[in-house]
């Protein structure tokens, strides 16, 4: 696959992963709060904020009973309606414009998902770089043509999809028009379980596809994130909030600035180390090598004297015949008297 550009950030194999920060709700319905956001995404290092494109009239209607209410005493939502919880959640159209100029003026990139196609023709005119559709959208078949068609990157989280949707939804937007796309390995719970990450399937999935995979992260802590870089993960997306303490409708799954602070400096390390495979002492080991066990004299020895489990030993440093030979040089004689503390060397011995 090769590499793209969203901005001026490279995406692909080879460079350190894009950070994505996930404002979602947590602004509180407050802009000053969601500016203050961007301020702190701005000091963390990520890359990228970004925003969701919705009101609740283009998610849902306005009912509240049924299935058009969360009655799940496991959900964070439970007890509110859809439409509510949208109304809620929903970051105003016009805070946009004003999030994005904050954005640039930090040097972050800001991005938004649409949630339908009335969404990306506003994110047009904002001039947005890229795309990202969240997992509950990734079956919108009308709403993928019309991002692809924008010739835009596409970040695409695969929650609950199975392999043939996938198949269906990178067929779809590669027609309409996306080279460049990135799917992100996904578990749709909130907040999600490490043991539910499955982060084996991104090697797996961007095989299959023949594109760039990465991890939307709905989990605790920076662990599982680290890991799937380490697995090739190129993209890495969560949730931001300034303090989990002050609520919203994401807080209780998403970083605080120390976090994602944290978040980015170990993907770094975590990219940092995956290297290539190699084998024996690299560059910076050579030194080392001195430490390592050896065979040498531990006892004054004279001429024609046996070598024994007496007079040698394996001991570091590492200056003397190696201790594979230790066993075959057992019984033979030295040819010079030699000192303890000598290093053992082939000369040294008929």
């Amino acid at each position: 696959m090769k590499t793209f550009q969203i901005g001026d950030v490279p995406v692909g194999q080879g460079h350190k992963p894009l950070i994505i920060a996930e404002m979602s709700g947590n602004h509180n319905q407050s802009l000053d709060r969601a500016l203050d956001i961007v301020d702190a995404a701005a000091k963390t290092g990520v890359q990228m904020i970004k925003l969701q494109t919705y009101t609740a009239d283009t998610m849902t209607l306005d009912l509240d009973h049924d299935e058009f209410f969360i009655s799940d005493p496991n959900s964070l939502w439970a007890g509110s309606s859809l439409y509510d919880l949208y109304k809620v959640a929903c970051t105003p159209w016009e805070w946009h414009a004003a999030i994005f100029q904050r954005a640039k003026d930090l040097g972050l990139m800001c991005i938004s998902t649409p949630f339908d196609e009335s969404a990306v023709d506003f994110l047009e005119e904002l001039n947005a770089p890229a795309y990202k559709i969240a997992a509950f959208e990734n079956n919108h078949i009308p709403l993928l043509k019309k991002v692809a068609a924008t010739g835009k990157p596409l970040i695409i989280s695969t929650g609950m999809a199975s392999l043939a949707e996938l198949d269906t939804l990178v067929e779809t937007v590669k027609s309409a028009g996306c080279e460049n796309l990135v799917l992100l390995k996904c578990t749709s719970n909130y907040p999600a379980s490490p043991k539910n990450s499955n982060l084996a399937t991104i090697p797996h999935m961007r095989d299959m596809f023949k594109c760039h995979v990465g991890l939307s992260d709905h989990t605790g802590g920076v662990g599982v994130s680290v890991a799937a870089v380490v697995q090739g993960a190129v993209v890495i997306e969560k949730h931001f909030t300034l303090s989990r303490a002050d609520g919203g409708v994401d807080s209780a799954f998403s970083l605080e600035p120390s976090e994602m602070n944290q978040l980015v400096i170990e993907t770094e390390r975590a990219f940092d180390s995956i290297g290539s495979v190699t084998y024996g002492p690299t560059a910076e080991e050579e030194k080392s090598l001195v430490f390592r066990r050896s065979i040498y004299i531990c006892k004054d020895v004279s001429e024609n004297d046996v070598l024994t489990e007496d007079n040698i030993k394996i001991i570091r440093p590492g200056l003397g015949l190696a201790p594979k030979y230790y066993e075959s040089l057992l019984g033979r004689r030295f040819n010079k008297s030699l000192s303890r503390g000598d290093a053992l060397e082939w000369t040294h011995v008929v």
